[in-house]
């Protein structure tokens, strides 16, 4: 079934990632898949980081990479089957990117109910949806 299945995080609300994370064990349990958390940080302008101390870009990396580990951590399934990754940029690019490159054959995103905000601007879940080369379950909280 799946092999292969990304989950991406957003660790300033891992309880709204839940869902979908539960939802991606169990379908790794079934199919003996794999589990891959992402989470994708966000890009400062480059106006802001002249105010930013030297090592702001790297502590922020270890951060978030030490808050996905203990993430990942906590997945119900053998160590060996739960990877994580920590990326820059823009979070559905950097998600579809990261879908490619795994081989993942499956996407499971967690998704508020839709707002008008969403309806007009688009959302993170719905162009992951239309631009991505694998399936994509979306889980609604």
């Amino acid at each position: 079934m799946f092999k292969t299945i990304l989950v991406p995080v957003d660790l300033g609300e891992i309880g709204a990632a839940q869902p979908a994370l539960d939802k991606a064990v169990e379908l790794a349990k079934v199919s003996d898949g794999n589990v891959r958390l992402i989470y994708v940080r966000a890009i400062v302008p480059v106006t802001y980081m002249e105010f930013m101390p030297p090592a702001f870009d790297q502590e922020q990396q270890d951060e978030a990479e030490k808050k996905l580990a203990q993430l990942a951590a906590s997945v119900k399934l053998p160590a060996e089957r739960v990877s994580a990754v920590v990326r820059l940029g823009s979070v559905y690019g950097e998600v579809l990117d990261e879908a490619e490159k795994t081989g993942a054959d499956l996407v499971v995103i967690g998704s508020h109910r839709p707002s008008m905000a969403t309806y007009l601007l688009g959302s993170n879940a719905s162009t992951i949806v239309r631009h991505a080369r694998c399936s994509v379950l979306v889980v609604r909280t």
